[in-house]
């Protein structure tokens, strides 16, 4: 989709050097997880691993199997063939969405479609783009029907009802390597232009500091909230996704508006305490404070745009946080460190910011923070069937909940298993992961896998 240009040279390592012993401990606790899972909830789409249930993430009573989408391409990268096959399968026998339930765009986009996708990428099973490509199909009318081509937040899988016109900048915006990709598949151009239609729109609404605030009802076209809160969260990987189109489908306009945006932030947001490295929230019209506070999920976000320098000085503040907690709270005030919001809910980000950073300069404090990270996820989440959240990272022992998000099989143990193994299954030359983590660029097949196709 959009303009094209030549392509940026990333600044990536060809290779990752392999430190096999780290990396076969990661795969061990994602086996770890995903035994517990298999044993507990196959087909569901969570398990609820202390009390030995489950629950679905979308729609009461409908099950996904969203564990399985999310685990299949990490599968593929540990070289668990056989889990791979089993996945699929399930996908092949089981997976439907003429379902009479609305589902969130924004989170059916990056896991259920982004995870078909690379699943795809990674075995040529045709079955799987076809489920993807249904679904997408689905998802349309969230964007075809709004007034401003910015999507609603809700649809109808079997009737295309849209609902929810309010929503946050970062369930607008992360659309674009998801769809762009499966137009690039299919030879179908509807799934990129409607994502690329939903960028333009936001970018024309910015204040004339540059800057965006963080909601938006998308029938108006107005902003709900004057609040810009940079790399935060509900905006954060908003920004990732202009990046990335630049980078996945040499779309100069996406790149320009990411320079645009980003450099306004800088301007208006950042600042510094105690030497560490923050992003201020301000009014995103007159660039007045709103508050000093700090979400974990923000720190993966500066990497993709190869500035390393600010990505790099933002990454030692959170692992300041990392060294005061061990695990890193949900929220933080940036002043003092301290939690505002005591939780971890298996974030992936530090590990995600981590392995880009690595990948980016082949510097190895990344690794050895990484393995810190690792070793603290072992220590305070693992528990006997699996890995489950935190609820208050402030006492010792840490108070475990009771929830495995489906996003821990996509995400944290790939991201740490992708900056050790330096698996062959991986093009570090030149792969593109989502926001989700779902290789979307790069996944090399199996030895024997079809080029293309597969089983139906």
């Amino acid at each position: 989709p959009g303009a094209r240009g030549a392509r940026p040279a990333p600044r990536r390592l060809e290779e990752v050097r392999p430190d096999a012993r780290r990396a076969q401990a990661i795969r061990e606790e994602f086996v770890h997880a995903w035994e517990g899972y298999k044993r507990l909830a196959w087909g569901h789409d969570e398990v609820l691993p202390v009390s030995g249930r489950h629950r679905e993430f979308f729609a009461e009573g409908h099950p996904m199997g969203l564990s399985i989408v999310e685990a299949l391409d990490t599968h593929h990268l540990m070289e668990l063939d056989t889990e791979v096959d089993r996945c699929v399968s399930w996908i092949k026998d089981r997976l439907r969405f003429d379902i009479d339930a609305d589902f969130q765009v924004f989170e059916t986009t990056i896991r259920l479609v982004g995870g078909l996708l690379s699943g795809y990428l990674a075995t040529g099973e045709q079955v799987l783009l076809d489920r993807c490509t249904d679904l997408a199909d689905r998802l349309l009318p969230a964007f075809t029907t709004s007034p401003t081509g910015m999507p609603y937040r809700y649809v109808n899988l079997r009737t295309g009802r849209v609902s929810g016109a309010t929503l946050p900048l970062a369930e607008i915006g992360t659309n674009i390597l998801e769809f762009g990709t499966l137009s690039r598949l299919t030879g179908d151009p509807r799934y990129g232009r409607a994502a690329k239609r939903a960028l333009r729109a936001v970018v024309g609404r910015r204040s004339p500091l540059d800057l965006l605030a963080s909601r938006m009802n998308v029938e108006s076209g107005r902003w709900a909230d004057r609040t810009a809160l940079a790399v935060d969260p509900p905006a954060d990987s908003f920004y990732e996704y202009l990046w990335g189109a630049w980078v996945m489908f040499d779309d100069e306009d996406c790149r320009d508006w990411f320079r645009l945006l980003t450099a306004a932030l800088k301007k208006h947001q950042v600042e510094r305490v105690g030497g560490l490295l923050w992003f201020k929230h301000v009014d995103f019209r007159t660039g007045a404070l709103v508050n000093r506070r700090q979400s974990s999920l923000s720190v993966a976000v500066l990497p993709v745009g190869g500035d390393d320098e600010l990505a790099a000085d933002y990454y030692r503040s959170w692992t300041a946080v990392l060294d005061k907690y061990d695990v890193i709270p949900e929220e933080i005030d940036y002043t003092r460190l301290a939690a505002l919001s005591r939780g971890n809910d298996l974030r992936p980000e530090y590990a995600n910011c981590a392995f880009q950073l690595y990948w980016q300069t082949g510097d190895p404090y990344y690794r050895t923070t990484a393995w810190r990270y690792f070793q603290n996820l072992r220590e305070h989440h693992r528990v006997r069937n699996g890995y489950t959240v935190v609820t208050d990272v402030t006492r010792r022992p840490m108070p475990k909940g009771d929830h495995c998000p489906a996003y821990v099989f996509a995400e944290n143990f790939k991201w740490l298993y992708l900056t050790f193994s330096g698996t062959p299954r991986f093009d570090y030359a030149h792969g593109y992961l989502s926001t989700e983590a779902k290789g979307l660029r790069g996944l090399r097949r199996a030895e024997g896998r079809a080029a293309a196709g597969g089983t139906r």
